[in-house]
């Protein structure tokens, strides 16, 4: 056994027998939760270089660690990880000849090409954001001219006024 997860509040503890653990709500995941606020695959546990890891897998709901919302991060004895509105701690023993890994390097531990949470991929293809994008600066389209507007409908009464002011009166004398 590779430690084990203490339900927060009280239960029996849920044993670390393989090194990779999938947590979710569907009855093919390696530790189910079967609760509405846990994903059918919600987060996966992985044993490296001696050091529990944990890796949200898109959960609506998240994973946390010591009440902290994380996408990948090592756990330490004793933290506590939240798996939707569920909390456990964490007890094992790390392997002694593995220094504790350092802080802020569970990120990029796991990466993996065509992971879908890391590095999006398209049909078989890396795409990545512009740096326009990642800066929040993507490129808008200018909005389109406005329309010129329409005249108005003349009035009929207007009309006749204008022809009457615009009549030559030595045109009407020669009658």
């Amino acid at each position: 056994m590779l430690g084990e997860l203490v339900p927060a509040g009280g239960g029996d503890p849920i044993p670390l027998r393989k090194s990779r653990l999938l947590i979710g709500r569907r009855d093919s995941c390696d530790i189910t939760l079967a609760y509405a606020n846990v994903s059918s695959k919600h987060c996966e546990l992985e044993f490296l270089g001696g050091f529990w890891q944990v890796r949200d897998l898109g959960s609506s709901n998240g994973t946390k660690v010591n009440g902290k919302r994380v996408d990948t991060k090592f756990l330490q004895p004793g933290d506590e990880l939240g798996v939707g509105k569920h909390y456990f701690k964490i007890a094992y023993q790390p392997n002694a000849e593995a220094p504790p890994p350092p802080k802020g390097d569970g990120e990029k531990a796991r990466l993996r090409v065509g992971d879908p949470n890391v590095l999006p991929v398209e049909k078989g293809k890396l795409t990545l954001p512009s740096l326009m994008e990642l800066a929040g600066l993507e490129h808008r389209p200018e909005p389109p001219p406005p329309k010129p507007k329409k005249a108005a409908p003349a009035n009929p009464q207007e009309d006749e006024a204008m022809k009457w002011l615009q009549d030559d009166p030595a045109a009407d004398d020669a009658d």
